[in-house]
């Protein structure tokens, strides 16, 4: 049986049903991450794993037993908010301590633990400080070291990269992964950044209108996805319909939608892509290590990313070209 079980949840606000037969199996040391796009039900569920919300129906076990019913502090579990929600009277070490505190641990513990989170977040020095006197990133490492100090069995963070900038966003979510990994604690990471997700996950849960669309790691999510909103909503995406005949650039592929990656379609013509469509440029976005053209391929626009070479400079805009693309490439699109 899995560590952290959820099972047919659901949770209405008066006439709305936010979350709709949502079940969950999580592994003891898993990363999960909870992705989709605002008031997908992702944060909900989190809350109702949390104990900050009570499911309409359904039920949530932590090492086989159920947590529903218990308040927040009866479930052992750590939480990292998107605000930070640190104490702005309390130093950071009075911050890191503070759950500890709570549980009546001896000061002695609560000194050595707080040492050891400190250094466990990287920030060894600065257990005199205030949260005003501090980075943004830094006061989103005090908050994750104060939800594992009292050594919780499940971490929860909502949205907790949000409020910061880009550099740092990337920097502090391999930081988070690093010490996940560490400790070896099961995480639940809610976020509707993609590419987030899918860097740091084992799993992907994609949600879409309270429901889990699809379930995978980031390698299926990306390159096999199951439904047309998940292949939508991750990554980029070039859709082609097929003809009356079910062919696509004169190859049999059968009736209906079908999708590929920018990075799938070739230029030119490429050994062992069977279909090749002639197209022109639109656009050429240069990326530095990546060149993303825009073409036109029988009135559809179509994205083409290639790595970039200092010998092969791109096509110009409104060049004739030819896109190479093989079978195995193609996504059908269902749902």
């Amino acid at each position: 049986m899995s560590f952290l079980n959820i099972t047919h949840l659901e949770k209405s606000f008066g006439a709305n049903r936010v979350v709709k037969d949502f079940s969950l199996a999580v592994e003891k040391g898993e990363f999960i991450s909870l992705l989709g796009p605002s008031g997908c039900g992702k944060t909900t569920v989190l809350r109702m794993v949390a104990g900050f919300e009570q499911p309409s129906s359904g039920d949530i076990t932590i090492g086989g037993t159920s947590v529903v019913g218990k308040r927040p502090n009866q479930r052992n579990i750590g939480m990292v908010f998107q605000a930070y929600a640190l104490f702005p009277n309390l130093t950071v070490a009075g911050n890191v301590g503070f759950g500890l505190r709570i549980k009546g641990t001896p000061k002695a513990e609560i000194d050595a633990r707080v040492a050891e989170m400190l250094a466990l977040i990287g920030l060894p020095d600065l257990g005199a400080r205030y949260p005003f006197q501090l980075s943004g990133g830094q006061q989103q490492r005090v908050a994750l070291a104060r939800a594992l100090a009292p050594k919780p069995e499940v971490l929860l963070l909502d949205e907790p990269l949000s409020a910061l900038d880009a550099k740092v966003r990337v920097s502090l979510r391999n930081e988070i992964r690093a010490i996940q990994r560490e400790l070896g604690i099961t995480t639940i990471f809610v976020t509707h950044d993609q590419e987030e997700a899918l860097s740091i996950s084992d799993r992907i849960v994609v949600m879409n209108g309270g429901i889990a669309d699809q379930v995978g790691t980031p390698f299926e999510i990306y390159n096999r996805p199951a439904t047309r909103f998940a292949a939508n909503f991750v990554g980029q995406l070039n859709v082609f319909r097929a003809d009356a005949a079910g062919q696509i650039g004169g190859v049999q592929v059968g009736q209906g939608d079908f999708a590929a990656r920018p990075e799938a379609l070739r230029l030119g013509r490429i050994e062992g892509a069977e279909i090749v469509m002639p197209a022109t440029v639109a656009e050429v976005h240069f990326l530095g290590s990546v060149i993303r053209l825009t073409a036109e391929v029988a009135g559809n626009r179509v994205s083409l990313d290639t790595f970039n070479r200092a010998d092969m400079p791109p096509p110009a805009i409104g060049a004739p070209i030819e896109l190479s693309l093989a079978l195995r490439d193609l996504i059908p699109l269902a749902g």
